[in-house]
């Protein structure tokens, strides 16, 4: 059993966010591996009378999903996805992100096979909050978000979670996609790399998918929610910038927290006036009730301040994902300044 752990420990490292203390890496462990214990096959959970009709429909769907990926997408054509695990819980995980005062760059953690992360990953929520707590005592600015998926990146055969099984059908399938574009290419010391390139081929695969499964109904609602999530990341990259600049300027430290304050304000009044113009969609309500800060700005660049060049790369290679792939992996072959360099300056579709 000791060696088993052992192994498990150096598998892990992929989704290990930061502490280098025994009590972290114990409650990875043990995390991971009560998750492997609760998942059993989907054709097995099919076939007990006492699953719920709802929960048997949608694994049903993760199936043809799955097959999708694979088939369409040229994802991993592996056994992740193809087990089912219900963790009597909200997330899986809880992700702390911490960034400085006056500084929007998330402090990072480093391991031997994942490399650097900005985040730092915990099994339990109380776990997180006082991680959070800790961090914030130290002067850091602190976001703690819910994860209902993650992904070990081939080290073992990701499950289905009830933390997301019961999504509309479309976000099942962009939660997959996203999963399984991590197994196909990861790149150390690199999360706003990895996680845009993840969020490209969700998109390309959901609208691949909704052309060819979904209702018209179905394709509406999507590209409506897809259009909000736009405008959201757009506020919030709009006041990254904003802020970047200010924590630039050579000022009193009580004055520059005053005009932190202000322009996390001025966020706050816009998102208001954004959620109006939606109609009320209060999807992101739950984000900003959290207060904004450095750390949850950050939280939102690292996943998606890449997704317009990797979308011009998309179409370069005429929406062919093979060949989409063999030209992210070329580009994760080059030094990180370069590839920063080259994807920065692509053009923005």
């Amino acid at each position: 059993m000791r060696a088993r752990r052992m192994l498990l420990l150096a598998a892990l490292t992929p989704l290990l966010c930061g502490c280098g203390t025994l009590r972290y890496y114990s409650q990875a462990v043990s995390g991971q591996l009560d998750l492997l214990r609760r998942a059993s096959p989907i054709e097995e959970e099919l076939a007990r009378d006492a699953v719920p009709a709802a929960l048997k429909t949608k694994l049903q769907a993760v199936l043809r999903i799955r097959e999708f990926a694979s088939r369409a997408l040229a994802l991993p054509d592996n056994g992740s996805y193809k087990r089912y695990a219900d963790l009597g819980r909200p997330y899986v995980l809880w992700n702390v992100f911490a960034a400085p005062e006056f500084s929007l760059e998330p402090v990072t953690s480093c391991f031997v096979i994942a490399g650097c992360v900005g985040y730092r990953g915990y099994f339990s929520e109380a776990d997180a909050q006082a991680e959070g707590a800790a961090r914030r005592a130290q002067g850091y600015d602190v976001h703690i978000g819910g994860v209902p998926a993650y992904s070990t990146l081939g080290w073992f055969d990701d499950p289905v979670l009830s933390t997301f099984i019961h999504y509309p059908e479309a976000e099942l399938a962009r939660l997959l996609f996203h999963e399984l574009a991590h197994q196909l290419l990861y790149v150390k010391n690199d999360t706003r790399f990895n996680e845009s390139f993840a969020a490209t081929v969700e998109q390309a695969g959901v609208e691949r998918w909704l052309a060819q499964r979904g209702s018209e109904r179905e394709r509406s609602a999507y590209e409506r929610l897809q259009n909000m999530k736009r405008e959201f990341v757009a506020l919030v990259l709009k006041y990254r910038a904003i802020l970047e600049e200010y924590y630039r300027q050579d000022l009193p430290a009580e004055e520059k927290r005053l005009g932190k304050a202000q322009r996390f304000a001025d966020m706050e009044e816009d998102y208001r006036q954004l959620k109006a113009s939606w109609g009320g969609f209060a999807g992101y309500d739950r984000w900003f009730a959290g207060k904004p800060n450095n750390a949850s700005l950050a939280s939102v660049a690292l996943y998606t301040e890449l997704v317009p060049a990797f979308r011009a790369l998309l179409e370069h290679e005429g929406g062919d994902l093979p060949r989409f792939y063999a030209a992210v992996k070329e580009l994760a072959k080059l030094p990180k300044e370069e590839r920063d360099a080259r994807l920065d300056s692509a053009p923005k579709n």
